[in-house]
């Protein structure tokens, strides 16, 4: 085997986003997905998830600046747009609008902090409690689309794609790895990253990668998250994406997309699906109380929206207890896990620090480091 070849595990934005940064930069780079890319099954299906700048950590913040010429690439790849821009609103006085506006500015991203009233009048479908911040810029991306457009780049660049081939196991192999699927098949590569999602809990222990690395790595929560779509009263026109967060509860909002025929909005709860051992245990079942507290926050502060839902989904979230993502590695097998919910909008950078670590070409920030 090569020590230019690399094996890249799960066909999902992270994976996706590896494989293509990788070819790229030359290598010879084969791609394993347990099912398809961007399946039903993982956590970058369907074609409504938040684009946005406002954080907190400035960190992150950066990280989405600097993907906004990768999505502008990948655009021009697939040929069309795949973030929508509709604005983005944050609000509740949990979300804290004039803390975030703060680290906007420091980072130079367009913003408005508008106070309640005039937020009201200029948003009389959105019931607010606090002052909100609006960035333009902010708006949907199509996870599912993505996802095709990088694995089009990467196969356009000579990279392998093997579907429905669930890695068992990794073994070492001389100076690199052979991978097992569950059928017995092998894939040889000199590097592997693992991009493996809400499996991950169940495949790190079977990574040959070093017991200090595994016993140091953060605790992973997978969660089987409810997504609805509400109807619009009286159009789409004029609804961007939303965060409401409140002591009792944190909702995100976003328009719909195809998936939900564009005819409403979606609206979840953030991190309060089932936990699960692994994505292996999901269920597909909506949890009615979780539907009960997003309709009725729909019914208080989303007047523009009839409350009740037209469809309902789940979908993985796959936490790390500072929801931090993992992007770090030993010995020849790199860790990518953008996880905790909010890695979308970060796709077209994710596979570039992924190569960084593959390729030791950049040290990783320390808060995506296990060995920090």
């Amino acid at each position: 085997m090569s020590s230019g070849s690399v094996l890249v595990v799960g066909g999902g934005l992270a994976g996706a986003s590896a494989a293509w940064r990788l070819a790229q930069r030359g290598l010879d780079v084969t791609l394993v997905e347990r099912d398809v890319p961007a399946s039903a099954h993982g956590s970058s299906h369907g074609s409504a998830r938040i684009f946005r700048f406002a954080y907190p950590e400035g960190l992150y913040v950066d990280l989405v600046k600097a993907s906004v010429a990768g999505w502008g690439e990948l655009a021009a790849l697939h040929g069309a747009p795949l973030v929508t821009r509709t604005g983005a609103l944050d609000f509740g006085t949990d979300r804290d609008p004039h803390g975030l506006a703060r680290v906007l500015a420091e980072r130079d991203v367009e913003h408005e902090l508008v106070e309640l009233e005039a937020a009201r009048e200029r948003w009389p479908q959105i019931g607010f409690d606090t002052d909100v911040l609006f960035h333009p810029e902010g708006g949907v991306l199509d996870a599912e689309n993505t996802v095709r457009a990088m694995i089009a780049a990467a196969e356009a660049l000579g990279a392998q794609i093997l579907t429905g081939w669930p890695l068992a196991r990794l073994e070492r192999s001389g100076a690199g790895f052979r991978a097992i699927s569950n059928d017995g098949r092998v894939v040889e590569a000199g590097r592997v990253v693992v991009s493996a999602g809400g499996w991950l809990p169940e495949v790190l222990g079977r990574l040959a990668l070093p017991e200090a690395f595994v016993k140091a790595f953060p605790d992973l929560e997978v969660r089987e998250e409810n997504a609805f779509h509400f109807p619009y009263r009286e159009g789409a026109d004029n609804w961007p994406t939303l965060i409401h967060k409140r002591p009792e509860i944190c909702v995100y909002a976003l328009p719909g997309g195809r998936d939900a025929q564009f005819r409403g909005q979606k609206v979840a709860e953030y991190n309060a699906g089932r936990v699960l051992s692994s994505a292996s245990a999901r269920t597909g079942l909506i949890d009615p109380a979780n539907r009960a507290r997003v309709v009725e926050h729909v019914r208080r502060f989303m007047p523009g929206l009839e409350p009740e839902p037209y469809a309902e989904t789940t979908c993985l979230f796959t936490n790390t207890p500072t929801e931090n993502f993992v992007i770090d590695g030993m010995e020849g097998v790199t860790v990518l896990s953008a996880c905790s919910g909010h890695g979308a909008k970060f796709a077209p950078v994710l596979g570039e620090l992924a190569a960084d670590v593959v390729l030791g070409t950049a040290e990783m920030p320390r808060e995506f480091r296990v060995s920090a």
